[in-house]
């Protein structure tokens, strides 16, 4: 061999020793592949005394306070943020402050961030645009004075952005529901002339009421949760139904699905319990509930014991970054066509009562949003067979049994109560049967608000076909 030969066979195998050594590393010295990983946070947001709660100021505390609590999700593009709180609800710039604090703690963007509340009415409100709008006609706010929620997104933001430091893996998804038995029922009762009379709310003691049937409600409570191997690190329960047993107390509490909460969270410890209100805006407990004191722990129980035959019920599956999406629609939905601005304003001015009052300057807040082509979130996010779905509003129960029809193949959950503003979102034959729900004092969107919502539903879960309502 000559030495030009031996200088090109030393060349040759050089490169075949680092092509080899190349081709090693990325098959055998590869980055692992992204892990989804979450995080979660709790705080306590109970009132301080003096301040205000839906219609009575603080006059003491309670056992049990309120709590915000929530989770971050991460490895599947941008971080995704769920909080639920046990507030009355949140509105309009309140709604919007929190999202864009707890977006900044997380590293993501407004739109991948869920706030959601419980609505007990022993608990505060939050709505910036209100309370602004009262002090720009000279009207010291009650429950819309802000001064508390916002020292509560100081420290959520906080608590949320510590939260990441703790980040555990997320190696499982599960997936469990179960029937509620004798908590919810239809608050609206339709008489043989097509109308709503008389309601039983979410405490009655009519005896005729009573008797009704339950009427259209969904009867699951369903439980997502997330789990390190065989560890169970936070479970999110999804239950519709107005929450309260009695109220006007004086005294912040988180009413029976706090309660329940509560007991769930001592029966598996390791665990964050997370609860969401799904779309309970016309359900409640009036048939199984006559106000009475010792109610709150039977209806918290009889929750509890849902709670606990779904997570007995549930089923695990592996869960990789794929299989996460976050998908979102902004949509306009149209105001009432009785909302007039100069109309509201006046009354303000007018009125004495303060809880009518702080609900007008809500209107016109809302008006001026839908003016100002302001839309609203709706969201969706996939968990492999799992869809968790994010609304606005005290949502009628209909729009989560249709979600449900519309893809029976998939384990859907449903949370409402997200920006409060809209009030009351009703079917469209709700507005033409009556009742408290359906009423310009309650609703502030229109009749077609129905086909705007339902669209964005169907087309979130990729629905092909329409569905006929159950």
């Amino acid at each position: 061999m000559s030495d030009q030969h031996r200088a090109l066979f030393r060349i040759c195998l050089v490169a075949s020793v680092l092509t080899g050594m190349i081709g090693m590393k990325t098959a055998g010295w590869a980055d692992p592949p992204i892990e989804v990983r979450i995080a979660t946070f709790d705080i306590d947001v109970t009132p301080p005394i003096g301040s205000f709660l839906a219609y009575d100021p603080v006059i003491g505390q309670g056992e049990l306070g309120l709590r915000a609590r929530g989770v971050v999700l991460m490895g599947a593009d941008k971080p995704i943020v769920l909080c639920a709180l046990d507030w009355l609800g949140i509105g309009s710039g309140g709604y919007d402050a929190f999202r864009e604090a707890l977006a900044e703690a997380a590293g993501t963007d407004v739109n991948r961030v869920a706030v959601h509340t419980l609505h007990q009415h022993d608990a505060p409100g939050c709505d910036f645009t209100a309370e602004q709008i009262l002090k720009d006609q000279g009207i010291a706010p009650h429950r819309y004075e802000g001064t508390f929620q916002r020292e509560v997104i100081q420290r959520l933001s906080k608590a949320a952005h510590e939260a990441l430091d703790h980040a555990q893996p997320v190696t499982h998804l599960g997936l469990g529901s179960a029937p509620v038995k004798e908590v919810a029922s239809n608050r609206r009762i339709v008489g043989p002339d097509g109308k709503v009379g008389k309601a039983r709310y979410t405490a009655c003691k009519d005896p005729v009421l009573k008797a009704a049937p339950e009427g259209v409600i969904d009867p699951l409570v369903s439980l997502i949760s997330f789990w390190n191997g065989e560890s169970p690190v936070a479970v999110l329960s999804y239950y519709a139904t107005h929450p309260q047993s009695y109220y006007r107390t004086g005294i912040a509490n988180p009413d029976f699905p706090g309660i329940a909460r509560f007991f769930r969270q001592l029966a598996v410890p390791d665990a964050l319990h997370i609860h969401f209100n799904g779309a309970g805006g016309n359900v409640g407990a009036g048939k199984y509930n006559d106000g009475a004191h010792e109610n709150r722990l039977v209806l918290a129980e009889r929750l509890a014991d849902g709670m606990r035959r779904a997570w007995e019920a549930t089923e695990r599956f592996p869960l990789t970054t794929s299989d996460v999406h976050w998908s979102v629609l902004p949509v306009a939905l149209p105001p009432g066509a009785h909302l007039n601005e100069e109309e509201l304003i006046a009354r303000m001015r007018a009125e004495k009562d303060m809880t009518i009052i702080e609900d007008c300057a809500r209107k016109v807040g809302w008006l001026r949003r839908c003016k100002a082509g302001i839309p609203i979130n709706v969201s969706c996010l996939t968990l492999g067979r799992a869809r968790i779905l994010h609304l606005p509003g005290e949502l009628f129960v209909e729009y989560q049994l249709n979600a449900k029809a519309a893809r029976p193949d998939l384990f859907i959950a449903m949370a409402a109560y997200g920006d409060y503003t809209p009030g009351y979102i009703g079917t469209t034959v709700a507005y033409e049967q009556g009742g408290y729900e359906a009423s310009p004092r309650s609703s502030n969107v229109a009749p077609e608000v129905e086909g705007v919502l339902m669209d964005a539903i169907r087309k979130l879960l990729d629905v092909k076909e329409a569905v006929k309502k159950p």
